[in-house]
C-alpha cells in the first residue's frame, strides 16, 4: 500500500483494504471509498445551500456528518476540516470557546469549505489511480 502521508490514517484505511476477498477487484473497499467521494460531492452541495442561507445549525450537522464519514475510512485531512465547519456551526471556536459573532463563524465556515472541497478533490483523484479502472470497466472499454 502506498503512503498517503498525513492525508490518510494508513492504519484505518489498510484495515478496510483487508476486508476485500480479492485484492486485484477491491469488492469491497472500492465502491465504499469512491461512494465516499459522491457522498461528499452531495453534502458540500448541501453545505454550500446551508451557507448561502446562513443556516448555521444545518452546517454543523453536515460537518458532523461528514466528519464521521471521513473518519471512518481515516480521511483525516476531510475530517479536520469538517470538525471545523462542525464547531462553527455550533457557534464555537475550534478549541470549544464560544464564538458569538455570526459572521465570524460563516467566514470560518466558508473557508473551511473552500479548502475541504480541494483537498477531498486532490484526494479523490489519489484514489482513483490506487484502485484504478473497476475489473468492469476494463470489459467495457475492450
Amino acid at each position: 500500500m502506498p503512503d498517503f502521508g498525513d492525508d490518510v490514517d494508513n492504519a484505518i484505511f489498510s484495515q478496510i483494504l483487508e476486508m476485500d476477498e480479492n485484492e486485484d477487484e477491491r469488492d469491497f473497499s472500492r465502491p465504499l471509498v469512491l461512494g465516499f467521494f459522491d457522498q461528499a460531492s452531495e453534502t458540500f452541495e448541501q453545505m454550500q445551500q446551508a451557507l448561502d442561507d446562513k443556516n448555521l445549525d444545518e452546517l454543523s450537522t453536515l460537518g458532523h456528518f461528514l466528519k464521521g464519514s471521513s473518519a471512518t475510512l481515516g480521511f483525516n485531512k476531510i475530517r479536520d476540516s469538517c470538525q471545523i465547519i462542525q464547531q462553527y456551526g455550533h457557534r464555537m471556536n475550534v478549541d470549544s470557546t464560544a464564538e458569538p459573532d455570526e459572521e465570524v463563524c460563516l467566514k470560518k465556515i466558508t473557508d473551511a469549505l473552500t479548502a475541504v472541497k480541494a483537498d477531498t478533490t486532490e484526494l479523490e483523484k489519489v484514489m482513483r489511480k490506487f484502485f484504478g479502472p473497476a475489473p468492469d470497466e476494463d470489459e467495457a472499454e475492450e
